[in-house]
């Protein structure tokens, strides 16, 4: 038989770890090895074995101090074995959280101890079918396209999908009118089946009543017992100015309806910005880019550049302009999505350097060249008026 390994390694924490530390280790490996997760899986079986009874000494502080002080032999003399949670606010404290990973059955099925400390989300078959039927639907998610234009100033959208509603035959039970429910044949009307393995007794959800101990004795003849339909369903989106590509809207009550009659879930709306031919968009601000000629440049002009709304607004460019300046438009870009105010518009000029030039255009180009004295041999640049 292999040797015990050290319970600290077992967790895989530090010989000083606080009890804090000691519990999210143990929560951790109980998560990923628990027999409900790993069904028929002999090695996390041992493993789930293992971290238990680490933490059954470690998470003890007199239990740690004799395994601090004598090892295994020392907890060994002291108690044999595995010795069960010590009470019932340890359990919860220790497994507050699982419900979120194991779903809403944790407590019942977590070792079957379910009633045992109180935890148990009802007491007979009748009760848990009451509280159990009706659950919330799903969500349904719809990926929308818009425009830089309709992210940027808003707009209705009407889009048209597929949801699950409630039978209207039925009202979303699924039964068969004068119907009704029987004992569920599997689990005999506990709601859950138990199986053992080794020395702990597993109890899980019955997966035929969903652990409610009854069954639909005759099912609609509408919904075939699920108690939901298909239906197609136009919805108006009110896409508010200076929504952002990856934002998600939500739409409540307007997702898939739930079962036995339970609430509608939610509509999850995420928005994606398609590219714009001419803007490229930086948070609230718009970048554009605009060519002017190298006489416009070094002489000076007046230029329209377009703006996202549509209209024209003039720039003035300085005599002596160098390519890659920008300039700002105030309040010409995108408003703050749900607040006031809006960005501005960024016109970054870009000097165009012309082609095919005619003869008597490089006449006068040289004749410039000569009344300026260029040479072929430049002055280098300082470091810093590259910053």
């Amino acid at each position: 038989m292999a040797p015990k390994r050290d319970y600290y390694e077992v967790l895989g924490i530090d010989r000083n770890a606080s009890k804090d530390e000691i519990k999210k280790a143990y929560r951790k490996l109980a998560v990923r090895y628990h027999p409900d997760k790993n069904p028929d899986d002999k090695t996390a079986e041992e493993k789930f074995k293992e971290a238990t009874e680490a933490y059954e000494v470690l998470g003890d502080e007199e239990r740690r101090k004799m395994y601090n002080q004598f090892g295994h032999e020392g907890v060994n003399a002291q108690a044999g074995g595995f010795r069960g949670f010590r009470s019932s606010s340890d359990f919860e404290d220790l497994f507050s959280g699982f419900s979120d990973i194991f779903g809403s059955d944790f407590f019942e099925s977590f070792f079957g101890f379910g009633d045992a400390f109180g935890r148990s989300r009802g007491g007979s078959s009748q009760q848990r079918a009451a509280r159990q039927r009706a659950t919330r639907g799903s969500d349904i998610r719809y990926d929308i396209n818009l425009s830089l234009e309709e992210a940027a100033f808003g707009k209705k959208i009407e889009i048209q999908l597929s949801r699950l509603e409630h039978c209207q035959k039925c009202g979303g039970t699924g039964s068969k009118e004068g119907s009704g429910y029987v004992t569920c044949p599997q689990c005999g009307g506990n709601g859950q089946i138990t199986r053992s393995q080794g020395f702990f007794t597993i109890a899980s959800t019955c997966p035929t009543c969903r652990g409610t101990g009854k069954v639909i004795k005759d099912y609609c003849p509408v919904c075939k017992g699920s108690g939901q339909v298909k239906k197609n369903r136009k919805i108006v989106l009110d896409i508010e100015p200076g929504v952002e590509d990856g934002t998600v809207l939500r739409l409540h009550g307007e997702g898939n309806a739930g079962q036995q009659g339970g609430s509608h879930g939610d509509l999850i709306v995420v928005v994606h910005q398609k590219p714009h031919p001419f803007f490229l968009r930086k948070g609230n601000n718009v970048i554009c880019e605009v060519p002017v000629s190298v006489f416009q440049a070094i002489l000076g002009a007046e230029i329209k550049v377009p703006t996202l709304d549509g209209k024209m607004v003039k720039i003035n460019i300085p005599p002596g302009t160098e390519s890659g300046k920008v300039f700002r438009l105030k309040k010409e870009g995108i408003p703050y999505f749900k607040r006031w105010g809006k960005g501005d518009q960024l016109v970054k000029v870009i000097v165009q350097i012309p082609k095919n030039l005619s003869s008597k255009e490089k006449k006068v180009l040289h004749e410039l060249n000569t009344v300026r004295k260029d040479t072929d041999t430049p002055s280098l640049l300082r470091v810093n008026d590259f910053k």
